[in-house]
């Protein structure tokens, strides 16, 4: 435990909490340039969007996948703030490395079943 180093990302104060804010499940893509640019003029630096959402009853809406992707590089060349999404699949770690968000967070759920899941 003698090696953990704080997180510093340009552009964020290191001696300032880290808040990381936006919508738990992406909707529509105004919903999350709107969110994130009311975000940004609050100084908050980096956005999250819920964008694959697996549900327990069949038909729930599930998020809307790999298209908020898009959308996230939109808040990043509009807004200049960091993204981040969550994963809960191999498929989801390869499809958001592959279109460059710029962090990942793993689902609690999947933590606690012992999931294989592998980011690299």
């Amino acid at each position: 435990m003698n090696d953990i180093q704080p997180i510093t990302l340009p552009g964020i104060d290191p001696r300032r909490p880290l808040v990381i804010a936006g919508p738990c499940s992406a909707e529509t893509e105004e919903q999350v340039l709107d969110t994130a640019r009311s975000l940004a003029a609050e100084g908050i630096r980096i956005c999250r969007a819920g964008l694959w959402k697996p549900r327990t009853k069949p038909g729930g809406f599930e998020g809307v996948g790999e298209a908020g992707i898009a959308w996230l590089q939109r808040v990043k060349r509009e807004t200049g703030m960091y993204t981040s999404t969550e994963v809960a699949t191999r498929e989801h770690v390869a499809t958001r490395c592959n279109c460059r968000t710029d962090a990942e967070f793993v689902r609690e759920y999947l933590r606690r079943a012992r999931h294989d899941l592998v980011i690299g």
